[in-house]
């Protein structure tokens, strides 16, 4: 929502400015002038969304993150807006805000449902949550139908397969991963860990 246009000033609008017009609108708008119910709830969410745009448009710093806002170019295509929750999901990941990331990487899979990077990014974060693992093991196997020549989709989805205490499932594809990518550090950590039953 363009906070300016609801005011009715202009994008370089003083304080002052802003200020005189939300008293006008406020007072116009308000929805104790309003007798009828519905147009009376209709008022009320007006003069919320005003409200908050002087909030916003009034306060230096909310107003300069709004404007920086504005400026953003915005994602349309579904691969951009699920590169983009991709791009933060992996953030909040890395900031162990598991339920963030795991909202954001939902949603880079329902925009791009046929990219494995996803599907992996998805199953390895759910497996960090409670009751996540079921969910986690279906996307890290989507991820190796997709990329089956990806090794370390392979080396993930047998690390989780252990956990479960799927043992056989953990060999054989942690053996796939190995056959891979035999000299990669992390394969052959986990077929080790695999091998040893432990």
């Amino acid at each position: 929502m363009d906070y300016f246009a609801l005011l009715g000033v202009s994008r370089g609008a003083s304080v002052a400015e802003i200020r005189l017009a939300y008293a006008k609108l406020a007072r116009e708008k308000h929805p104790d002038r309003f007798t009828d119910p519905g147009e009376k709830q209709k008022a009320h969410a007006l003069f919320s969304e005003l409200t908050t745009a002087f909030n916003t448009l009034s306060n230096e710093r909310a107003r300069r993150e709004y404007e920086a806002q504005l400026e953003k170019p915005k994602l349309t295509s579904p691969e951009d807006i699920a590169g983009d929750a991709y791009a933060r999901g992996l953030q909040a990941a890395e900031a162990r805000q598991y339920g963030e990331a795991v909202e954001l990487l939902r949603g880079a899979v329902h925009h791009a449902p046929g990219d494995a990077r996803y599907h992996a990014a998805l199953g390895r974060v759910l497996a960090h949550t409670p009751q996540g693992s079921r969910e986690a093991i279906q996307h890290l196997e989507r991820a190796v139908e997709l990329q089956p020549q990806q090794a370390a989709f392979h080396a993930l989805l047998a690390e989780l397969y252990h956990q479960q205490g799927l043992r056989i499932r953990a060999r054989k594809v942690a053996d796939t991963a190995l056959r891979l990518a035999p000299q990669d550090p992390n394969v052959r950590r986990v077929a080790s860990l695999v091998q040893g039953g432990d």
